[in-house]
């Protein structure tokens, strides 16, 4: 009996190592220089749905009109508030294609000096507080159409999403700094 539950043990553990390996060859790419990787996992980046700003832009305006339950009445702040973020969008991408062309042309890369990353964040900042301005100038008269049930929704789903765009929640607690 002992025999028989070793040898079972072992096949599972055999089949087992099998499979992941054959998992593992399938799936690691096989092994080139460093550019040619780093240019296919661009490559399918740009094939991801979705990875275009202004592709997600259109995906969550239709999320956030169909939790708004826009009504007829409410059709022209909605369409100013959507034709906003899609040009913002449409900057982003355009900003985005530059960068790409940048990087394929290559050149001499050298890091930035302490002045110049100064500069560069003030230019950024810059372009997010014209940015917001922009997005709350046509989100204010649409959030004041809003009914009372709307407005429950709209705190949750017009909020700014992502890296800089929500709060900063610290475990609960406020620094007393």
């Amino acid at each position: 009996m002992n025999k028989l539950i070793t040898s079972t043990l072992v096949s599972i553990g055999l089949t087992a190592a099998a499979v992941s390996l054959a998992m593992a060859q399938g799936v690691t790419p096989p092994a080139t220089d460093g550019a040619q990787v780093h240019q296919g996992r661009r490559h399918q980046h740009a094939k991801r749905p979705f990875s275009k700003p202004s592709e997600r832009a259109e995906a969550r305006l239709a999320y956030m009109q169909t939790a708004l339950q826009i009504t007829d009445a409410q059709k022209p702040q909605w369409d100013a508030f959507a034709n906003t973020l899609r040009k913002q969008a449409a900057d982003r991408d355009k900003q985005m294609q530059e960068r790409h062309a940048r990087m394929a042309q290559g050149g001499e890369r050298r890091r930035p000096t302490a002045i110049e990353r100064l500069e560069f964040r003030q230019k950024r900042y810059a372009a997010a507080l014209t940015s917001l301005n922009e997005r709350l100038a046509v989100e204010r008269p649409l959030y004041a159409a809003f009914s009372a049930e709307q407005k429950q929704v709209a705190d949750e789903v017009l909020a700014p999403r992502g890296r800089h765009g929500g709060f900063r929640h610290h475990g609960g607690k406020r620094s007393k700094a």
